[in-house]
């Protein structure tokens, strides 16, 4: 089952915010952030750390 970056992390962000009720800004930053992330040159050495 394939799921999509972007469904992924509006999933992921809608259930911090419902959990665990961080600043809005915070919670875009980090998705952002780490969206950047996984289509950046760094992304296989992340991943490597991921696992």
């Amino acid at each position: 089952m394939d799921v999509p970056l972007w469904l992924a992390l509006i999933v992921v962000g809608a259930l911090g915010i419902k959990l665990v009720r961080p600043p809005w800004w915070l919670v875009a930053v980090l998705l952002l952030g780490g969206y950047l992330l996984a289509d950046s040159l760094l992304a296989p050495i992340i991943d490597q750390f991921a696992k």
